[in-house]
């Protein structure tokens, strides 16, 4: 039966509540959708439209799931171009498809790289303009600047006058540009090796962002944006400032899709793509509820649990999850997949083995735990939505096993640290080594 007309208001008014208590405390750096837009769906929920809420709801989801995002990265030969371009692809420079790193002439021509599982996303590797005579303006001619969201010019050492011209032509042209310092890690494991009794690791990188700066205000670039980074070490240094930046800078349509881009390389990277799919399952959800009343159902059908196994292989590949993904972490960690999956939900997610729960008493415990976090459901409102709490029940699971497997990872990276750094023999009994004490 369908929803008589005299109940429409108020099934609006539910989730027109809904739509302000979700959005009260999002900052503006972290919409996926225009302010426009919100505006739009909340007037339209006001009068109680909600087929005009649906429609302005329905553009916006299409606009996340189809935004392009071309991303130009500049530099000269030998500056880490490709390991650049490597890492934010969760490649290893000798995977299959991984940008060749090395010295391979001086070629005018550009070259593509797409992500291996994120198509919408391209990354296209430019020439350095040094080796060209011709002005920069041609040059960005010749490498099409228009098809480019945004430029990264990258340096080994100090950023040269091509570079600031470089970006003169490109504010020009209204796109937005990126100074990446990289090697930093070579650069203060150099230095510590020389002048270990006067090395400080702060004081040295101060140094050297202080010196790309001010060449480039020299050359008449006007608060140039310098990161520091090392493609082997992205969690330190500059690299979370420099994507928290660069999605800040995004169209709101395009920030989605970046933030599963990236490499899972600290919690706040996790939590920010756990926010922003939370945000689009939302909307699905509401989108959903303007067409049509949907309420909680006490039930789990074949349906559903064919969009929660869909659900789940994309999200595993978003979090970095996903069987290849996990491969190689599993080599990095020196254990099997096997082994690495023990301490991980997602395998059991959509099954009793665990826990001999079924699926729909796991959901049932996951929404009383989440209305017990929100301050109780809204009555008839987006909350009781079942696409809303399916996909979500999915996403906090998958997000959870991604900040496990980062933990492992950091403190594998810590333990390696500290054993390059010990004498052979210290930590085995007796002052003894290995072989002696085998």
């Amino acid at each position: 039966m369908g929803q008589s007309s005299s109940s429409q208001p108020s099934h609006g008014g539910d989730m027109l509540s809904s739509f302000e208590k979700f959005y009260k405390d999002f900052k503006m750096e972290s919409k996926i959708i225009s302010q426009e837009a919100i505006n739009s769906i909340q007037s339209s929920l006001k009068a109680g439209d909600l087929q005009s809420a649906g429609s302005v709801i329905n553009n916006a989801l299409r606009d996340i799931n189809n935004a392009p995002l071309s991303i130009a990265v500049i530099g000269e030969t030998g500056t880490g171009k490709s390991s650049f371009i490597n890492a934010i692809r969760r490649l290893g420079n000798e995977e299959e498809g991984a940008a060749p790193a090395g010295f391979i002439g001086i070629t005018m021509e550009r070259k593509k790289y797409e992500h291996p599982k994120l198509p919408n996303v391209t990354l296209w590797e430019l020439p350095g303009i040094g080796p060209f005579k011709f002005p920069p303006h041609e040059y960005l001619e010749k490498m099409k600047f228009r098809e480019y969201d945004f430029f990264i010019i990258i340096s080994a050492t100090r950023f040269k006058t091509s570079d600031a011209q470089l970006c003169s032509a490109i504010k020009k042209m209204k796109k937005n540009f990126y100074f990446v310092r990289t090697k930093i890690d070579c650069d203060l494991h150099n230095i510590k090796m020389f002048h270990p009794n006067k090395f400080n690791e702060q004081e040295i990188l101060e140094k050297i962002h202080n010196d790309c700066v001010n060449n480039l205000k020299k050359a008449n670039v006007s608060d140039p944006q310098v990161f520091l980074i090392s493609s082997f070490q992205l969690a330190n240094y500059d690299f979370p400032r420099l994507d928290s930046t660069l999605v800040r800078d995004l169209p709101e349509h395009k920030r989605h899709i970046f933030m599963q881009y990236l490499p899972n390389i600290t919690e706040a990277t996790i939590d920010g793509k756990r926010e922003s799919l939370r945000k689009k399952v939302w909307l699905e959800a509401m989108r959903a509820g303007a067409s049509a009343f949907v309420p909680m159902m006490g039930y789990i059908s074949d349906k559903d649990m064919e969009t929660l196994k869909d659900t789940l292989t994309l999200y595993r590949v978003y979090f970095g999850l996903d069987d290849s993904s996990l491969k190689m972490i599993a080599k990095d960690l020196d254990v099997s997949v096997e082994k690495l999956k023990e301490n991980l939900n997602f395998p059991h997610l959509l099954s009793a083995e665990k826990d001999e729960k079924s699926l729909g008493e796991k959901l049932w415990r996951y929404v009383e735990n989440f209305c017990s976090v929100s301050g109780g459901p809204i009555a008839s409102g987006i909350y009781f939505n079942k696409i809303f709490y399916l996909q979500n029940f999915v996403l906090e699971t998958v997000a959870s096993d991604a900040k496990v497997l980062l933990k492992k990872q950091i403190s594998k990276y810590f333990e390696d640290s500290r054993q390059a750094y010990l004498p052979q023999d210290v930590g085995n009994e007796n002052g003894k080594s290995k072989t002696a004490s085998s």
